[in-house]
């Protein structure tokens, strides 16, 4: 089994439909850990051992939040900031993360086709990602494509909340039992719940 350590980051949690119905999902998955950290450090006063401690037990690393400007919540940068430190995840003697996946969750409030060059956000989505790619490459880590909703703000109208709520926890068992096809979801950009590569189970 793989060790699987899910982080959720969303700073309206309350008054969100779809990252907070993922997350009641996910914290009901057996066998992942699950860490809140908008509720373990309200005030960003991160506790760096104890992040890197959590981060050395695990396999698997997955980032859960919602775009915001283009980027994660602030939160996530900040523990970015400080748990990554120079010597440990990076530079030299820094390969303590070697060999890990990251993966995002991530929602977008506009549709897919708004991503492209034609779209109204101008650039393909993965583009705005590049940063977050770049730092699991600089900590030798594989970088995951991203499991995605868009059009999130319809999705629980249109019945797509449910589906992708459902995918995602096929997800994470998924990799918590090493099911999860990482070589072969490596050809896509995103995942969905329609294009999870899971193999079925003999």
């Amino acid at each position: 089994m793989a060790r699987l350590l899910l982080y959720y980051a969303h700073p309206g949690h309350k008054y969100s439909h779809v990252n907070k119905a993922m997350a009641d999902a996910a914290r009901r998955v057996d066998g992942i850990d699950f860490v809140d950290l908008y509720g373990a450090y309200p005030r960003h006063n991160i506790d760096i051992d104890r992040e890197q401690e959590r981060l050395l037990a695990h396999d698997v690393v997955l980032f859960q939040c919602p775009m915001f400007w283009y980027s994660t919540p602030s939160l996530i940068k900040e523990w970015q900031d400080l748990v990554l430190e120079h010597g440990f995840a990076y530079g030299a003697g820094g390969d303590k993360l070697a060999g890990k996946t990251m993966m995002l969750a991530l929602t977008a409030a506009g549709p897919a086709d708004a991503y492209t060059a034609d779209g109204y956000q101008r650039f393909p989505f993965r583009t705005f990602l590049t940063p977050l790619q770049q730092t699991a490459r600089l900590c030798k880590m594989r970088f995951a494509p991203p499991y995605v909703l868009f059009s999130s703000l319809r999705a629980p109208s249109s019945g797509e909340a449910a589906l992708h709520v459902e995918g995602y926890v096929k997800l994470l068992t998924a990799i918590r039992d090493d099911r999860y096809d990482f070589a072969r979801v490596d050809a896509h950009d995103v995942v969905s719940h329609q294009t999870l590569p899971i193999p079925i189970e003999a």
